[in-house]
């Protein structure tokens, strides 16, 4: 009788240890994400740190640096992911960095993302409706902060994306003579364009969603997207440019998780996890719009991450109960 105690026992510890197993396939691996020092981003890239915890993985300190060394970082081996990888956007960084030889592009973690320029709606109403129209000196004039007779475009930060195709297009569309792109720390320039608009100024900037920033500034509102004279991308930059009858100028994008193609196929929980999260586009923005209030602060983010979770937890649960799946 004690045998048969001992066997019991000892297959219970086996079946429990299976079921941890299962439950936690990512035991005993440590995963270095990558992320861009950029608040806004933080959330979403925590969401699917917070996931990957729930599955056992150890999650090792997020490398903090801009998005074509964040790709550069996964294609070398420094990094195995990165959450805020733009399909369209960062394409050329993804393939500067290896392309898919050495890492891949793995679902739609937000959908839906915009990018482009937008006036206040006073000169959108007067007539100022497409970027063309700054090739006009005196329309240009209009929107001068620093008295040098041109326009100044509140624009994108050194080293991003964006800042390829803005100067891109002011070289395409003839526009380097009346319009001056102002860079340097997004939510300092930023900031005095709020300050600008909310005077009755006119102003023209440069954002993207999901961000914050359509939040104090609503299209349609107190602002209005710009079309652009007509689709023209950097070399390698491809995508629908359209978006509710307007040509944004920029592709209508997706953000997407980048992985490195070893790291995928010796985690298929990771892999699937990757494959099935998603975050709406609104909620991010929402996310934003607290720490542009003052929710800023590390703790802060970790509590909007455990909101979302417990506000979707049959969602995220239903990422978990694929990702383990995958392990099997």
């Amino acid at each position: 009788m004690k045998h048969l105690y001992v066997t019991t026992a000892l297959a219970l510890a086996l079946s429990a240890s299976s079921l941890f197993a299962q439950d936690k396939p990512g035991e005993g691996v440590t995963v270095r994400p990558v992320v861009q020092p950029v608040l806004e981003e933080y959330f979403q890239a925590r969401v699917v740190d917070h996931a990957l915890k729930d599955l056992g993985y150890t999650i090792a300190q997020p490398q903090e640096v801009l998005a074509q060394t964040a790709h550069l970082a996964v294609g070398s081996g420094d990094a195995d992911y990165f959450t805020n990888s733009w399909d369209q956007l960062h394409d050329t960084f993804f393939k500067e960095a290896g392309g898919p030889e050495v890492m891949t592009k793995v679902g739609n973690l937000v959908e839906g993302a915009l990018q482009g320029y937008l006036v206040d709606k006073a000169s959108y109403d007067a007539g100022v409706k497409n970027l063309g129209d700054f090739k006009d000196p005196a329309v240009a004039k209009k929107f001068d902060a620093d008295g040098d007779g041109k326009a100044d475009l509140a624009g994108c930060v050194p080293g991003w994306g964006c800042e390829r195709v803005i100067e891109h297009e002011l070289t395409e569309y003839g526009l380097r003579d009346t319009i001056t792109h102002n860079q340097g720390e997004y939510n300092a320039i930023i900031a005095d364009t709020i300050a600008r608009e909310k005077n009755g100024e006119p102003v023209l900037y440069f954002t993207w969603t999901p961000y914050w920033v359509s939040g104090a500034l609503v299209p349609g509102k107190d602002v209005e997207w710009l079309s652009v004279p007509y689709t023209s991308l950097p070399e390698g930059q491809t995508g629908k440019t359209e978006f509710e009858g307007k040509n944004l100028g920029f592709a209508v994008d997706n953000l997407r998780i980048v992985a490195r193609n070893d790291f995928l196929k010796a985690n298929p929980a990771a892999a699937k996890l990757f494959e099935v999260a998603k975050i709406n586009i609104n909620d991010v923005s929402a996310e934003n719009k607290l720490i542009a209030d003052g929710e800023k602060n590390s703790a802060d983010i970790d509590k909007h991450v455990e909101s979302w979770i417990t506000a979707h937890r049959a969602e995220y649960d239903g990422w978990l109960k694929e990702a383990r799946a995958a392990a099997k």
